[in-house]
């Protein structure tokens, strides 16, 4: 098996990482109800998408 010439620095390491950051996640806002909902994705609340109904939700009696 091929082995490294020579030890990578802690420096040299930490540089090829300073892109590995976690992104927090993008929330909008339901056009419908209001509700905080992550981009792309069905309202948990109402069941909307993009001004459509998209999945019918059960409603509290």
């Amino acid at each position: 098996m091929a082995h490294p010439k020579r030890k990578i620095s802690k420096t040299r390491r930490d540089k090829r990482r300073t892109h590995y950051v976690a992104v927090a996640s993008q929330f909008s806002e339901c056009s419908n109800c209001g509700a905080a909902v992550l981009s792309h994705r069905v309202c948990g609340e109402c069941g909307h998408y993009r001004g459509k109904l998209a999945i019918e939700t059960a409603v509290a009696v």
